[in-house]
């Protein structure tokens, strides 16, 4: 892929080194991805912003490097101890967080950040009816959740509409991805924010192209990376979802609890 191209698109993200940028992203470019979100995003000087699902910080360091924000990196299975000396080599120590914490057990104040943003991880917990009106805690009116990750261009309602080049791993890694539709209408439905984007990346395909390149150029095998390179169709893709977050409050029962059931 051509190297000035990337600039173009991505002016940002490619000011990091490649090569750190690949070693602490867990799957795709996790900064082309989040430039790709934030280009849709207001970040502000001095907001607090949640990074969830956050992964090796690196997202969490762009922003606080690129946007001046201050942000909470929380992650489940990177140690925090571990992001945190990644953000002191970035020299973000002052600017960024490191939490180590569940999605679903966060221990945060009520309408304490300016915005949420997640990027390559809402798959793994946000399909559960009841985690917007969870996450949604956090936000301030006003505020914006942000989410940037992997997409089907058509809902897969049973086994039989796999597409054959997915049908081996489908039941392991692909089973809760969704489109684009999907997502809006599990967002629009809690009345808890109004949708302002929610569409493929105009840039999805050079994210795929810089992912499976990556693979192939490291030998490395990646059940991800194997299958966008067999999607000769673009059944795979990547969306981006922001939703301001309104005043309307929800009931709901006791998310610990309720998801320990």
């Amino acid at each position: 892929m051509s190297q000035n191209k990337l600039q173009h698109v991505f002016p940002k993200a490619s000011r990091y080194d490649p090569e750190w940028v690949r070693r602490n992203s867990m799957g795709e470019n996790v900064l082309l991805n989040l430039e790709s979100l934030t280009k849709n995003l207001e970040l502000k000087p001095g907001m607090r912003v949640l990074d969830l699902g956050c992964g090796k910080a690196i997202s969490a360091i762009f922003m606080a490097k690129e946007f001046d924000v201050t942000v909470w990196a929380v992650d489940e299975a990177i140690p925090a101890s571990d992001n945190y000396q990644r953000i002191q080599d970035a020299g973000c120590s002052d600017r960024v967080v490191p939490l180590e914490a569940d999605a679903r057990a966060l221990p945060f104040a009520e309408e304490y950040f300016d915005a949420i943003v997640v990027v390559d991880s809402y798959t793994y917990f946000g399909t559960d009816d009841k985690y917007l009106p969870y996450i949604a805690r956090f936000l301030k009116p006003g505020g914006r959740i942000a989410v940037v990750d992997v997409c089907f261009s058509n809902e897969i309602e049973s086994l039989d509409q796999v597409p054959e080049f997915l049908q081996k791993d489908y039941q392991n890694y692909w089973y809760f991805i969704h489109t684009v539709n999907w997502w809006r209408k599990l967002w629009e439905k809690t009345g808890l924010v109004q949708v302002e984007v929610a569409e493929k990346l105009a840039e999805a395909e050079l994210v795929r192209q810089q992912y499976v390149q990556d693979f192939e150029q490291q030998g490395e095998k990646d059940p991800f990376a194997k299958a966008l390179a067999q999607d000769k169709e673009h059944f795979i893709s990547f969306f981006r979802i922001i939703g301001r977050r309104t005043g309307k409050s929800a009931y709901l029962q006791d998310y610990k609890e309720s998801s320990k059931k």
